[in-house]
């Protein structure tokens, strides 16, 4: 080979190199923390798909429950007023005790395809108080409760229905699961 050949041939292997070793950190990065998903949470504007559900929570105790779960068609809990199609998870707390340590895995499956995608997220920063509720969304918001979301997911991308699983799981209390579902149509649809 000659020289004219072998640079942009290397330029093209550094690049690939670069854009794989990208990947490899965003992919690699462990569930975040307490500590770390606040500010990450206000920062990150997408997440990706996770192989499998991370939440190792074995408690059998009662207490942590979805009240509810939608992902359109949806109003808000505080003002009443209609919002754009968003995941929305209401938790509920029926202990004495404040719940902590909260973190939620979904899959989405689109019924047509049967693709399906899961998402896991540490919700940091959310305590759901004793005999309360706390509601929670994925949105790519930056106020407190709300948390990142793929915008390029099945949920947004498909025009076919997709359902959701939800499980939610905080310490001390068994994991509460719920379900939701888009219909056939695109992604955010403003209400």
């Amino acid at each position: 080979m000659n020289t004219k050949t072998l640079v942009p041939l290397a330029a093209a292997l550094a690049m690939t190199a670069g854009i794989l070793a990208g990947c490899q950190a965003t992919t690699s990065s462990p569930p975040a923390t307490p500590a770390d998903s606040a500010s990450a949470a206000a920062t990150t504007t997408s997440v990706l798909p996770v192989a499998s559900n991370p939440i190792s929570n074995t408690s059998t105790a009662p207490g942590l429950s979805i009240a509810s779960a939608a992902v359109e068609d949806l109003v808000d809990p505080a003002t009443g007023k209609a919002m754009d199609d968003r995941l929305q998870v209401t938790l509920a707390n029926s202990t004495s005790t404040p719940l902590t340590n909260v973190e939620i895995y979904y899959q989405m499956t689109d019924v047509t395809t049967q693709q399906s995608e899961g998402y896991y997220m540490a919700l940091d920063g959310v305590t759901i108080p004793a005999k309360g509720e706390t509601t929670v969304y994925f949105d790519n918001g930056t106020e407190p409760g709300h948390f990142p979301e793929n915008t390029f997911s099945l949920y947004r991308t498909s025009t076919n229905q997709v359902d959701f699983i939800i499980q939610a799981s905080a310490a001390g209390v068994q994991v509460a699961t719920g379900t939701a579902s888009k219909g056939a149509g695109t992604g955010e649809q403003p209400d």
